[in-house]
């Protein structure tokens, strides 16, 4: 496949390019969409209200939720009450969710910690029903591996499935994927992409908390759970990177470190080349520290052009006026739209979950490189079973949460983190 036919054949892409107006327009005729969430902290919590309002912008459309799941019963029942769940279908600890996919729910919101996404989308999926699967979606070569097993089979099952890499769905950014695809500029042949910024919140261990309840209640802070902040917040950008690029980096070689967090065993900051082949490098740099310049965004080249991600794109000294009938508006919102012209047919058809894998695995093998200071390539991760890479699991596992014994704390907890030369975790065996 050829960069312009990646770039088009992008679910996200795809799916706006025959007229989005019509999309907006797509009648629901009376459609009300049952929804369950499992994950109900602040991003399920946005999610559910992004849900709402994008019903609003299809002609006869609705959304009820009728389930929801939580580590902790309390979040559960207080997203009940906001968003009019009966509380007897809500659910806690690990296994709550398996109640939510045994539900009547059409739709499933899975906003958990990272480590979860994998176990949980193979259930909804066995389960029949359509996903909206927050960003990332794994925290290593093995849950990533089962999130594509998991997203093949909803394609085969025609279940719909969107990200929430939400800049996919954003009028400026798919302007700019067009005019790439479209030949108006080259293709892109290098440049940087950022998410520097702070420590989003830091939740400190309660007396008598179980080492379940203490991680999954300060999961940002541990790779276990969130992949560190690479995986978590920057692979927005890494993302739109292989969007324009039209393909996956081959290997990343990454450097980091941590110098002032508290908490957990995530790094402060990471800087990685990654390798596209053909001569083709991103620079992508990524920071958690307070009190330092902060910036989220792309900056890409190409031999002819400039290109502000979901912004401008200068050629030749001269801003270009794209032009491209898409939808403006909050991206968070238009892909629940998308999700649902999807499931009624009124759209394209969107299966997003090998693409967001895919950029999941390229953040996780540049956290690999830096705290191991190897070359980690892609294969090393996905198919290559002889790569050291391949089984280095990060534990406590998703399904070790799901038994009755309390989970051990990870190998590096709190105020100790893996070193370059120090592999972060043994092989799995």
């Amino acid at each position: 496949m050829n960069r312009r036919m990646f770039i088009k054949g992008s679910a996200a892409f795809t799916a706006l390019a025959a007229g989005a107006p019509a999309i907006l327009r797509a009648q629901g005729a009376g459609r009300e969409f049952k929804v369950g969430i499992v994950g109900c902290g602040g991003r399920g919590n946005g999610a559910a209200a992004n849900i709402i309002e994008a019903a609003k912008r299809i002609s006869g459309a609705s959304v009820k939720f009728v389930a929801a799941a939580d580590f902790f019963m309390e979040k559960a029942k207080k997203f009940a009450n906001r968003f009019g769940v009966d509380e007897k279908c809500c659910f806690d600890g690990a296994n709550g969710y398996k109640s939510v996919m045994a539900s009547d729910a059409e739709i499933i919101i899975l906003t958990t910690p990272l480590s979860f996404r994998p176990v949980h989308l193979a259930a909804a999926i066995a389960a029949g029903k359509h996903v909206f699967a927050e960003k990332g979606v794994a925290v290593d070569g093995a849950g990533v591996r089962l999130f594509i097993k998991a997203s093949r089979e909803a394609a085969q099952k025609h279940l719909t499935i969107v990200a929430g890499t939400q800049r996919r769905h954003m009028r400026g950014y798919r302007l700019q994927a067009k005019a790439i695809a479209d030949g108006v500029i080259g293709p892109v042949i290098g440049g940087n992409v950022y998410w520097n910024g702070s420590v989003p919140w830091v939740r400190e261990r309660e007396a008598g908390m179980s080492n379940k309840a203490y991680l999954c209640n300060n999961w940002l802070n541990f790779t276990e759970l969130s992949g560190d902040h690479i995986t978590e917040q920057h692979v927005h950008n890494i993302d739109i990177a292989n969007w324009f690029i039209g393909r996956y980096p081959k290997s990343a070689l990454c450097f980091g470190a941590r110098a002032r967090r508290y908490t957990g065993n995530q790094y402060d900051m990471f800087s990685t080349d990654f390798d596209y082949g053909d001569g083709v490098h991103i620079h992508s740099m990524c920071r958690q520290i307070s009190g330092c310049y902060s910036f989220v965004g792309e900056r890409l080249r190409t031999a002819d052009a400039f290109i502000s991600g979901g912004g401008q794109i200068v050629k030749n000294g001269k801003k270009l006026e794209l032009a491209g009938d898409f939808p403006d508006g909050n991206g968070q919102v238009i892909e629940h739209v998308d999700l649902m012209n999807s499931i009624l047919g009124a759209g394209p058809y969107y299966n997003e979950g090998e693409q967001v894998a895919m950029s999941t695995a390229c953040a996780i093998i540049a956290r690999l490189s830096a705290v191991t200071g190897q070359i980690v390539r892609l294969s090393d991760l996905l198919e290559n079973e002889k790569s050291m890479f391949y089984g280095m699991d990060c534990i406590p596992r998703p399904t070790d949460f799901e038994k009755d014994e309390d989970v051990p704390m990870p190998a590096y907890g709190d105020g100790k983190f893996p070193l370059p030369g120090r592999p972060w975790t043994k092989r799995r065996k």
